[in-house]
């Protein structure tokens, strides 16, 4: 048998049937040569619409031959079933591996930005997709994900999709890819696992339920209930969000990025912050993506990378030159300053004497040398609130040993418990900002969102602050935590802060909403409570509400406890500065997320706090922290673009003028859609009992709010579907009710398959056309080992040879369109099927000739990779000492090896596949060429 393999489009024959392949996989090779698994539809009438998948080990399996076409007349108006039929397979086509340019970019619910189709570009150039986005809080990664993830479902590489999130934002990061792209993700969360669990057999695998996934990292880090089935799973791609989160190699989060690593064959990665400082661990993390790409852990620069990372600012000339009045320039960091109470002075004079004074004590200091962090930790938690303060005593007392120490805390515990919440001076401002400066009160509609490090604060305000404000209707005021909140309820609060008709105007949270959280919907002002001592908190703080969609100025406040105490480190020695810094660095850089060099909260913190210790002030620390930062430059505005540009676009062969032509005239002839009402804006149906089974793998809360199992309503009208999206958000549901009609929606592909179906098995339409000649239409595919679709020929074969135009020029001159006339003349059928062998003959030898073309283009990128990987063998084993060497080059040959298997799976194999779509033939009735 000559190695082949059913590229998706192929018709094959299965158990007597007929099936249209999806996609086709490559399996390890036993010694009876290639095997695969065809995933595919059923075509023929008893399987029709039918999924299936097979393994051409266990079935039989057999591309239909071309030469066996059988030719039929078209008889239907217009040439309809002919057209519909040419824009289907030229639909279901993948687009081929040598195509990098940008296919889909206008066809979603999105501002046409470059710079967010950047990302895209940069993907579809690699080997492989493999890329980490690292662009600064509020860009809008989620849509540059989404991006890539339809260009690689246009290119049958995203058939199984896993996205990996925190918590919170997974239903945010479901819906902007529903609502924007069509892209259906199903959401595992607690209840979605729970659900699923309930439909499937005990036992078996999740993962295989659903194509299209998306799940919090904490659920699917749970090694002992999923790590089993996520070892048998392979994915197209997998997307993991906030992945600054997977550094650390013993961490079960960076196990499972390594496992899902493995896995799959695109991987994006997404964080603001992806750097931690320490270039090891950087290497890490771009490891994933390429195994190969670092030679030495410790020395690397963006150059060495940039094929594998991308990352913009607010102020890259492309991002800056686009946003327009997307995204308002924020407003100042205001500081407002509350002069402490009597109540709270006492504290604060406490804590200067006893616990900050140290060595200058008069009776020692009050810990020891390995605890000497602790009186900040005390600070924080009173510059937090009182309530803090006293459970973070009442902790610490719960182990502390030392009588010195223990009668220190308790002399903290009498003093907190003196203090009632009218001694407290931020608790007195916040109130006043809110009422009189925010304008949050009864009756109005302006939100703020308030932030604290504590979870003892944001008990505590979101216990006092609705009477204090008068809000006290049932959900005025939400309170957000971390722990303590199951998933459920986190999306939930975060869905009705986004909610123009919903009750709440003031949401209180924890820092568990300060990364990837959209709060910037109905929301312009935020208040932090408390002051983070990281640069890089309080920038994704702030990003929360200053991001790319917000339409109002964004507002910042800041509430700094001030003390007459002598030596006091009220808000003033680090707050209000660190506030001041991040304010100026934004301006300026676009981020203050490189300026300590630190790049991490926790350690920008402990850095801090260090060299406080040493006497040093918050302006001599910061200074220090970034001259010693070896590794800015890849924390440097990457542009990957050039203002005024657009990615290169694919050139994707269209006999429709668009998605709408081709889905009503398939409707309309087919009759595919009983009872369909169409106001030239929206259609609305009561969908097939075929077409409901597709909408499973729709967003739950979708389907049960709008019953669209029931009736659909949808649009190929963006600025309908805009305003349903944006009117959503003003009722009790994100979901808009009419959906938006992209490429990738379920319908479209139903209506696609419904018209592949509908011609008999392997047969090809005649068409009347203003041709002077028989012309037969053939498709050419050559596929790589994985069944993938190397190099796509669209081919219009006439008597002399194959033409040199395009088949759609050849379409178009022939004047294949919607005004076509269909006489219903008889055509003599029989010469012109005794030429269907030999116009496949003529297709065959083009498609052979022009091989090495073919490989030429697919080989140059792999031999620049191949030559790639053997420098990155001879760099990496350079200077390894002998002691160490055995192992090491181990790794490396494995390394090579795997990577060496990889670019062999990507070169054209087999022999082409060929498909006859329809035959073109002269109007003229005496022209004989007919005959």
């Amino acid at each position: 048998m000559t190695e082949t393999s059913f590229p998706p489009g192929a018709r094959i024959e299965v158990r007597d049937a007929e099936w249209i392949v999806r996609t086709c996989a490559q399996l390890a090779t036993r010694g009876d040569g290639p095997r695969y698994k065809i995933t595919a539809v059923g075509a023929s009438e008893f399987v029709r619409d039918e999924d299936a998948v097979f393994f051409t080990d266990l079935d039989t399996v057999s591309l239909l031959k071309p030469e066996e076409t059988v030719l039929e007349q078209d008889m239907t108006p217009r040439f309809a079933q002919s057209r519909l039929f040419i824009e289907a397979v030229l639909r279901r086509t993948p687009l081929p591996q040598t195509e990098k340019g940008l296919a889909l970019a206008d066809g979603f619910l999105l501002d046409p930005l470059p710079y967010q189709r950047r990302p895209a570009e940069l993907a579809l150039k690699g080997l492989r997709p493999r890329i980490l986005i690292a662009d600064v809080v509020g860009l809008g990664k989620t849509l540059e994900i989404g991006l890539i993830l339809a260009e690689l479902i246009r290119r049958g590489r995203g058939e199984r999709i896993l996205v990996v999130t925190p918590q919170q934002v997974l239903e945010q990061f479901q819906h902007e890819l529903w609502t924007r792209f069509a892209i259906p993700l199903i959401r595992l969360d607690s209840v979605g696992i729970e659900r699923i669990q309930r439909e499937i057999p005990a036992g078996r695998n999740p993962f295989t339920h659903y194509k299209r996934i998306i799940v919090s990292i904490d659920t699917l880090k749970n090694e002992g209930k999923y790590g089993q089935h996520l070892e048998k799973m392979d994915w197209d791609a997998v997307v993991i969000d906030e992945s600054h989160n997977l550094i650390g190699e013993t961490s079960l989060r960076n196990r499972l990025a390594k496992l899902l690593a493995r896995k799959t064959d695109a991987l994006l990665l997404a964080s603001a912050t992806p750097h931690n400082g320490n270039s090891e661990s950087f290497a890490e993390l771009i490891r994933m993506l390429d195994p190969a790409s670092i030679a030495d852990d410790r020395s690397y620069s963006a150059k060495d990378i940039e094929h594998l990372y991308i990352r913009r600012t607010k102020i890259s000339p492309e991002v800056r030159d686009q946003m327009g009045a997307k995204w308002p320039d924020r407003g100042p960091s205001v500081p407002v300053r509350c002069a402490a109470a009597p109540a709270e002075e006492k504290i604060f004079e406490e804590l200067t004497q006893v616990w900050l004074a140290g060595d200058r004590c008069a009776d020692g200091p009050v810990v020891d040398a390995k605890n000497r962090l602790f009186p900040y930790t005390l600070l924080k938690a009173f510059l937090s609130s009182h309530k803090a303060l006293a459970k973070t005593v009442g902790n610490r007392l719960k182990n502390a040993k030392e009588p010195r120490e223990i009668e220190a805390l308790n002399t903290l515990v009498d003093l907190t418990a003196q203090m009632t919440d009218g001694d407290s001076a931020k608790l007195d401002a916040l109130v006043r900002v809110l009422k009189d400066e925010i304008g949050v009160r009864p009756g109005g509609q302006t939100r703020a969102v308030v932030f604290s490090e504590s979870v003892e604060t944001v008990r505590w305000l979101a216990e006092v602050l609705p009477k204090r404000l008068g809000l006290t209707g049932r959900g005025a005021v939400e309170m957000m935590l971390g722990n303590g909140m199951s998933d459920q309820q986190q999306q939930e609060i975060i869905e009705r802060f986004g909610l123009s008709d919903s009750p709440v105007r003031l949401l209180v949270t924890t820092d568990v909403t300060s990364e990837g959280v959209n709060l910037h919907r109905q929301c312009h002002h935020l208040v932090h409570y408390d002051v983070p001592w990281s640069l890089i908190r309080i920038e994704q703080r702030n990003g929360r509400i200053d991001r790319y969609g917000q339409t109002r100025q964004p507002q910042f406040r800041a509430l700094i406890l001030t003390s007459e105490v002598e030596g006091a480190k009220d808000d003033r020695t680090v707050a209000e500065k660190l506030l001041d810094k991040e304010e100026t660095a934004h301006r300026s850089l676009g981020t203050a997320e490189a300026v300590t060099g630190e790049y991490r909260a926790e350690r920008e913190e402990r850095r801090l706090i260090q060299d406080l210790l040493a006497g040093k002030t918050v302006a001599e620390s910061l200074a220090e922290q970034q001259a010693d930062d070896p590794f800015a430059d890849l924390f440097g505005s990457v542009d990957g673009g050039v203002a005024g540009t657009d990615p290169l676009r694919a050139d994707v062969p269209r006999l429709f003028d668009g998605s709408e032509a081709f889905v009503k005239e398939a409707v309309d002839t087919l009759g595919l859609l009983k009872g369909l009402e169409d106001d030239g804006e929206m259609l609305a149906f009561r969908p097939p009992p075929d077409l409901v089974h597709r909408l499973s793998a729709l967003p739950a809360d979708y389907l049960r709010t709008h019953d669209v199992r029931g009736r659909m309503k949808v649009t190929f009208e963006r600025e309908l579907a805009r305003r349903k999206l944006d009117e959503a958000r003003a009722t009790k549901t994100m979901w808009p009710e009419i959906a938006y009609l992209s490429d990738l929606h379920p319908m479209v592909d139903w209506v696609t398959d419904k018209v592949l179906v509908r011609f008999g098995r392997q047969k090809a339409p005649v068409v009347t056309a203003q041709v002077d000649e028989v012309i037969f239409l053939v498709q050419g595919i050559y596929s790589n080992r994985r069944g993938q679709p190397t190099v796509v020929e669209w081919m219009a074969v006439a008597s002399d040879g194959v033409l040199d135009r395009k088949m759609t020029d050849v379409l178009a001159a022939a004047r294949v369109g919607p005004r076509m006339i269909n006489t219903g003349r008889a055509i003599d059928l029989r010469p012109l099927q005794e030429r269907v062998p030999q116009a496949v003959a003529t297709a065959r030898a083009h498609l052979e000739e022009r091989r090495s073309v073919y490989e030429k283009q697919v080989v140059e990128p792999l031999d620049s990779y191949r030559s790639r990987l053997d420098e990155w063998r001879q760099l990496t084993l350079d200077g390894v000492h002998a002691s160490q060497r055995g192992r090491k080059e181990q790794r490396v040959s494995e390394t090579v090896e795997r990577q060496q298997r990889l670019l062999d799976s990507l070169k054209i194999t087999g022999e082409p596949l060929l498909r006859v779509l329809a035959v073109l033939v002269p109007e003229a009735p005496d022209s004989g060429a007919v005959r």
